[in-house]
């Protein structure tokens, strides 16, 4: 069994999901007693957010730099960064590393594939939705159609996941702007929708979607147990 290496705290409810998820299938695979083995190194997320609101990505690459190598040097195999957004910077931390980072975007696309769609709608923080690191690579790397909300919408989406969600705070309001704007996507052809933070899904299920609604946190963590086990080769930045 590969040892995985986990940026977790950003932010540390998500990271939670990706250990359970993780030694659920390991354990599911293996038999009951066997749990995956892993190393995370918790960075503190008001600080990665400070420098995010501040544009202040220099900052933020540093610190996920210092977590990815301390990771590397207690001996994990490869990486994963417990966040949509921050793969950002995922090249910039792959390069000063020397193990595979697994994309959090790679391991979402092969996802959406294997149900063979082929336009699909992207819900995340304003960074995940209109810059190309994320959306550009599911076009480029996949063949993916994907669409974003209108600036209005990505507006509502970015506030409630920092006004609330990351916070704990689940609306039943939010919970209605998101059913809109999902509705919007399927209107607009969407065969699925990329739940692109890994704070969605404690506000949005599959039943709130007449399409697939594709978790990245568990999509992740998934492809991330069954490297470990040598079951898939998913692609890397590496």
């Amino acid at each position: 069994m590969k040892t995985i290496g986990l940026i977790g705290g950003v932010r540390w409810v998500s990271s939670v999901e990706y250990y359970k998820i993780i030694n659920e299938y390991i354990s599911e695979k293996m038999g009951r007693h066997h749990s995956a083995k892993i190393i995370m190194y918790s960075v503190d997320f008001e600080e990665v957010m400070s420098f995010q609101y501040r544009q202040k990505w220099g900052e933020t690459t540093r610190i996920m730099i210092d977590a990815a190598q301390r990771i590397e040097r207690g001996g994990a195999d490869f990486i994963l960064i417990c966040s949509n957004t921050l793969h950002k910077i995922a090249d910039e931390v792959s390069m000063d590393i020397h193990i595979p980072l697994l994309h959090i975007a790679d391991a979402t696309a092969e996802e959406i594939k294997s149900k063979r769609l082929k336009k699909v709608g992207l819900l995340g923080t304003k960074y995940t939705m209109a810059q190309d690191f994320y959306r550009g690579r599911l076009q480029t790397k996949y063949g993916l159609d994907v669409i974003i909300p209108e600036e209005s919408d990505m507006k509502i989406v970015d506030k409630i996941i920092f006004d609330e969600l990351v916070l704990g705070e689940i609306k039943e309001s939010s919970h209605q702007k998101f059913k809109a704007i999902i509705d919007k996507f399927v209107d607009e052809g969407s065969e699925g929708v990329i739940l692109g933070c890994t704070e969605l899904p404690l506000i949005i299920k599959q039943k709130d979607s007449s399409v697939p609604l594709f978790d990245t946190t568990r999509i992740h963590a998934l492809a991330a147990a069954k490297l470990a086990l040598s079951e898939d080769n998913y692609s890397s930045t590496n």
